[in-house]
């Protein structure tokens, strides 16, 4: 299994063979052999941007969760393992075959794109880094402004509460995808280092924050009420049904200077390709989407369950009081209108 290193390419700097492979001047690395189903497993070009950023979140979060556990405080391993597989599946994502082919099938771009927005965020988001971190990080007495203290200030913070609003964060999950694979952008990011590892943030970001916004545990300034979310999630499946249909019939080839003329000698044609990374753009969209929306109708639930055992404490505390004032209010309307209707009967209405 080959484990090169992922060098970002200096397009300026390099010097190109003259039998320098179209693939290789437009993107910067050989052209990967043709596709199969084991090179889904076996093809890994290590960007160590991203690898670093895996490290760094395993080793922190597991920190945090020995730190709260020295404490005699609990942490639910559920989170720990969602945690784990979501930084497995963001490395896979940036330096595994789907990067690898996604620099030469636009097939392979899709599923990476939609792994990374809708697949690692998921997991991500239930590891609940956040709650975690407050949890372990130790408070200030002192008026000073720790880490704890920084990420309470960004949380409650008025960019923090435009990003993560249920509403903002829909629309920028949605729109920005039209925004970029309908613009130069697309391009870029294909052609150069710089602009696929901004396209990697943006989605990853984008995805975590719309995840977050529907079935996180960590803490936002606000949270959108439950059939708010499930219509929000309805709208983004239907939106990910148009976007892909859309490409599956379209005839143009996207970013057609880049995939037009990579000189690819095996797999479909550049157009037919396209046309079957919109089926991927939907398959891929709407099941994810559908499993955050049955998590958002168990939370409804969940919650609805906890306000009736709340109710039901609160009853038993006060002896039914809330009840029998209410039973007490509408003996009350009965008795005044009784008197209404006697007095009325003796006025001769």
């Amino acid at each position: 299994m080959p484990w090169p290193w992922a060098a970002p390419p200096r397009r300026s700097q390099r010097s190109l063979a003259p039998d320098a492979s179209p693939a290789f001047i437009l993107s910067g690395y050989e052209p990967p052999p043709e596709l199969t189903p084991e090179r889904w497993l076996t093809e890994w070009r290590l960007d160590w941007i991203w690898v670093g950023v895996a490290l760094f979140g395993l080793v922190t979060y597991f920190l945090g969760v020995a730190k709260v556990h020295r404490r005699g405080d609990s942490w639910q391993w559920f989170r720990s393992v969602n945690w784990v597989i979501g930084t497995v599946v963001l490395t896979y994502i940036t330096s595994g075959p789907p990067s690898v082919y996604g620099r030469i099938l636009f097939s392979a771009h899709m599923v990476d794109h939609m792994a990374l927005t809708m697949v690692a965020p998921i997991f991500l988001v239930l590891g609940a880094p956040v709650t975690l971190a407050l949890r372990a990080l130790p408070a200030r007495g002192d008026g000073s402004r720790g880490v704890r203290e920084w990420i309470l200030v960004f949380v409650h913070s008025k960019f923090s509460q435009l990003v993560t609003h249920p509403l903002f964060a829909a629309a920028n999950f949605a729109g920005s995808i039209i925004l970029f694979y309908y613009s130069d952008l697309f391009g870029y990011a294909m052609r150069e280092h710089v602009g696929h590892e901004l396209m990697n943030l943006h989605f990853l970001l984008t995805g975590y924050i719309f995840v977050l916004s529907m079935i996180g545990s960590d803490p936002l300034p606000r949270r959108a009420p439950y059939p708010m979310r499930l219509l929000l999630l309805l709208a983004t499946m239907g939106f990910h049904a148009f976007f892909g249909v859309s490409i599956m019939g379209g005839t143009g080839l996207m970013a057609a200077d880049y995939f037009g003329n990579l000189g690819r000698a095996w797999g479909p044609s550049a157009l037919l390709d396209q046309q079957a990374g919109g089926a991927v753009a939907w398959g891929i969209g709407e099941v994810p989407t559908l499993l955050v929306a049955i998590g958002v109708a168990i939370m409804w639930s969940r919650s609805d369950q906890r306000e009736t055992k709340r109710v039901d404490r609160a009853a038993d505390r006060n002896n039914d009081a809330d009840l029998t004032a209410y039973n007490d209010m509408f003996a009350k309307l009965a008795e005044r209108d009784a008197r209404m209707a006697e007095r009325n009967k003796l006025e001769g209405r």
